[in-house]
C-alpha cells in the first residue's frame, strides 16, 4: 500500500482499493491521464482502505474492487456509502454480470468498471464519473425497478450506526452482545433495530438478518425476504405501517 501525504486543498485526491498490484496500476495510469497531479491512495485490504478514508475523508473519488480482503460482498460499498456519503465510489470487478453490476448501482455506486476494461476504456469511465455521471458498460441494459432494487436502495439510506448493527445481526447477535460490542446499552441498539425494521419495511429481526446475509454475498442474489416465516424470538418486530 503507497504512503498517503498530505494533498494540497487544490490538489485532488483518488483512492485505488484493491488487491491487485498490476490492476492497481493500470488504475493509477488511468488517473493520472484524467487527473495529472492527483493524489493517489492505494489500498490493498478493507482494514487498509478504513485507515486510508479515515485519513482523507473528503477525497474526490474512490476505486473499490468489489472481492479483496476483508471484504463480504458488497458490505465495504453500503459502508463507504453510509460513512461518507459524499464521496464518489466507483465499483471495479472481474464479475460482468449485468445483476452484479445493477446491485452495485442500486447500493449507491457511482459507476461499475469492469476489471477487463483497456486503458482508454478506464480513462472514459473516469472522465463520466469524475463529470458527474453515471458510468457502465454500454451493454448492461438498465433493469426494471423491481423490489430487490428498492430494498437495496433502503439499505444504502440507513444511518453508519444503523448498518453496523444490521451487519451484527447477520452474524447472529443478540441485542445484549451487541450492546457490549458497541458500548451503549440494550435499549440503545434496540432502538436501532425498531429503526433499521422501519426503513427497511420489515416485520422483525429474522428477517433483517437473512437480507442482511444476503447483503453480504458477492453474488447478486434475490433479497426478498417477504416469505420468511417469523420465529417466535421477534422482539424487535414493528407492524408495517
Amino acid at each position: 500500500m503507497s504512503p498517503s501525504p498530505a494533498a494540497s486543498p487544490l490538489q485532488p485526491v483518488v483512492i485505488i482499493a484493491d488487491d491487485h498490484p498490476l490492476f492497481r496500476a493500470a488504475l493509477r495510469l488511468a488517473v493520472e491521464r484524467v487527473l495529472p497531479g492527483a493524489q493517489v491512495i492505494e489500498a490493498d485490504s478493507f482494514s487498509a482502505l478504513q485507515a486510508v478514508v479515515a485519513k482523507a475523508p473528503d477525497a474526490d473519488l474512490v476505486l473499490l474492487d468489489l472481492r479483496m480482503p476483508g471484504v463480504r460482498g458488497y458490505s465495504s460499498l453500503v459502508w463507504l456509502r453510509a460513512e461518507h456519503a459524499s464521496v464518489p465510489v466507483v465499483m471495479v470487478s472481474a464479475d460482468e454480470d449485468p445483476s452484479t453490476i445493477h446491485r452495485a448501482l442500486d447500493f449507491g455506486a457511482a459507476g461499475f468498471i469492469p476489471k477487463s476494461a483497456g486503458l482508454e476504456v478506464l480513462t472514459t469511465a473516469l472522465t463520466a464519473v469524475l463529470d458527474g455521471q453515471l458510468w457502465t458498460p454500454p451493454e448492461a441494459a438498465a433493469p426494471p425497478d423491481n423490489k430487490d432494487a428498492q430494498l437495496a436502495r433502503r439499505v444504502a439510506s440507513l444511518s453508519p450506526q444503523q448498518l453496523r448493527v444490521l451487519m451484527q445481526l447477520a452474524e447472529g447477535r443478540l441485542n445484549k452482545q451487541i450492546a457490549y460490542d458497541f458500548s451503549v446499552t440494550e435499549a440503545t441498539v434496540k432502538a436501532h433495530v425498531t429503526a433499521i425494521l422501519r426503513k427497511l419495511g420489515l416485520y422483525g429481526r429474522t428477517q433483517a438478518a437473512v437480507l442482511a446475509q444476503r447483503l453480504l454475498l458477492a453474488d447478486a442474489v434475490a433479497l426478498d425476504v417477504s416469505a420468511l416465516t417469523l420465529g417466535a424470538d421477534e422482539d424487535d418486530a414493528e407492524p408495517q405501517g
